[in-house]
């Protein structure tokens, strides 16, 4: 499912009309009746026993709204209109559905200004459900002025909201508020979802989301293309890799994985299990000698290989031919779970960029160990996999945590292109940056997950994956949704926090099970 930005649905908007001859007064038409149908779906009992109110502004949302209002008119529900603007600043499509109103007798309330908002604030507690068509995806400044003080009123009745295309004072693209925002019960936007329903703090005050067909031509669709797509299921399981009926051990892929050291062998047992659980045939685990006898007890089905230290517990320059002598044949290399600090490590890592010859997935240490140089990458002509989280982002960037999350996409898009790899920037939600720009968003997952070692149970997923013959692009796809999905359900089971992230890993081969045998709908998400 395509997700877009304020200026690619403008420019699918203008394409619709101007390509293909649909007037814009069509479009809003249609828009409108469609929101209205959802709106009763969702609010028409209480609408029709305590009356709905739409809250228009002076741009086309406002118009959107207009149209609303006079579908739920038609409907039976008791509603009246709040005009927070001049009419005389209306125009096109949105003047036009505002004179409409008039020959229908709808009460208009309009509310150029401070004083009569708090004039008419008695007149506002009335309805049961307001329809916020305030502000659409334009938005482009801080809320201030009358509009913010509307929004603030409004948000304090405690009714529930029913937005049209976003939240008024919601960011369409990075999901931040500008200065206020209302928060909504129910968003129906239209065409695509808008990036700022998916990043946060944008999808807490979108609510549920629905997203309304209005007949933008599929042709136009494709030839503009969004940059973005949201994670489906249908496209997961198109993802995985098949598995012939006489496959065997050695044929369905060995993964490679150096990790571990002093207090975090943990680490590198949950990414080798994970790798075999989604589907791997072999994996073996390259880790200091000294501590291959503590991940002999921690694990049993992968494979070990201890390798010579610098000193107990650390890796460095000494295990760099024996990795080397240790790819050969393997599918998919992992680096960095719990893999330490040291410089001689960092020195160890950086060759392994370097000189892979295999698929890599890189990681916790692994990216640390690129924080201010990412010459590695630039020298290494293999895939590679990178999977920060914010923190670990941003030291690649050189830039703050609080500036990533700011703008995840974009953040997960410079650092793709900075270093050409696949970026899966962790968090809520996780986003898939390509070297090329596009952009995938994984709607899977819950707060449940911000525990110790979900984040190498991801890469021991994303490698298994690779390891059996998944594009990288693809293994990211279906690595981040059923990660997140295998937590869903242990969220369900469990309880929605102290899940471990082992029983994700548990939950994983039933997860992908259940997505292989059932019914998958094109678009379900």
């Amino acid at each position: 499912m395509y997700v877009v930005t304020a200026s690619e649905m403008q420019a699918l908007d203008r394409a619709t009309i101007e390509e293909f001859g649909l007037p814009g007064r069509l479009l809003m038409e249609h828009a409108g009746r469609e929101a209205a149908r959802v709106f009763l779906a969702h609010f028409g009992e209480l609408a029709r026993r305590g009356g709905a109110a739409v809250a228009c502004g002076r741009g086309n949302n406002g118009g959107d709204g207009f149209v609303i209002a006079r579908w739920l008119h038609q409907a039976g529900v008791p509603v009246s209109v709040f005009l927070f603007a001049d009419p005389g600043r209306l125009a096109g499509e949105a003047f036009e559905n505002f004179r409409l109103l008039a020959k229908l007798a709808l009460p208009v309330h309009e509310v150029p200004d401070a004083g009569r908002l708090e004039f008419l604030k008695e007149e506002l507690r009335r309805p049961a459900v307001w329809v916020d068509a305030l502000l659409g995806t334009g938005l482009s400044a801080e809320v201030g002025g009358l509009l913010r003080e509307a929004i603030d009123v409004l948000n304090s009745l405690g009714r529930p909201v029913f937005a049209v295309d976003l939240p008024s004072g919601l960011d369409a693209d990075t999901g931040r508020v500008r200065g206020t925002c209302l928060r909504a019960e129910v968003t129906a936007t239209f065409g695509f979802p808008k990036l700022g329903h998916l990043l946060y703090p944008g999808a807490a005050l979108t609510g549920r989301l629905e997203v309304l067909d209005i007949g933008i031509p599929p042709a136009v669709v494709e030839r503009l293309r969004p940059r973005q797509r949201r994670i489906t299921a249908a496209a997961v399981r198109a993802a995985l890799p098949p598995r012939p009926p006489d496959a065997h051990k050695g044929r369905t892929g060995h993964v490679v994985l150096i990790a571990g050291s002093p207090g975090k062998t943990g680490a590198a047992a949950l990414a080798a299990l994970a790798a075999l659980r989604a589907g791997a045939g072999l994996v073996t685990v390259g880790c200091a000698a000294s501590l291959n006898p503590v991940l002999e007890v921690l694990v049993r089905e992968p494979m070990t290989s201890p390798l010579p230290e610098e000193e107990p517990g650390v890796l460095g320059p000494a295990a760099r031919a024996p990795i080397a002598a240790l790819l050969a044949g393997k599918d998919c290399l992992a680096v960095g779970p719990g893999l330490g600090v040291d410089p001689r490590t960092r020195e160890l890592i950086r060759a392994l960029v370097a000189e892979s010859p295999l698929p890599l997935v890189l990681d916790a240490d692994g990216l640390n160990a690129l924080a201010g140089d990412l010459g590695p990458l630039a020298a290494s002509a293999a895939p590679r996999v990178l999977t920060p989280h914010p923190g670990e982002a941003a030291r690649l960037l050189g830039t703050t945590a609080a500036a990533v999350q700011e703008d995840r996409v974009g953040s997960a898009r410079r650092l793709a292109r900075a270093t050409r790899a696949l970026v899966v920037l962790k968090g809520a939600p996780t986003v898939i940056a390509h070297p090329g720009g596009e952009a995938e968003l994984n709607p899977t997952g819950n707060a449940g997950m911000a525990t110790a070692g979900m984040g190498d149970v991801l890469t021991g997923i994303l490698a298994g994956l690779i390891a059996q013959g998944a594009s990288p692009e693809a293994a990211c796809r279906a690595a981040v949704w059923l990660h997140g999905r295998a937590a869903d359900e242990a969220a369900r089971t469990l309880g929605p926090r102290g899940y471990l992230a082992g029983e994700v890993m548990e939950a994983l081969p039933g997860r992908i099970a259940r997505l292989l045998e059932g019914p998958v709908p094109a678009e379900a998400p």
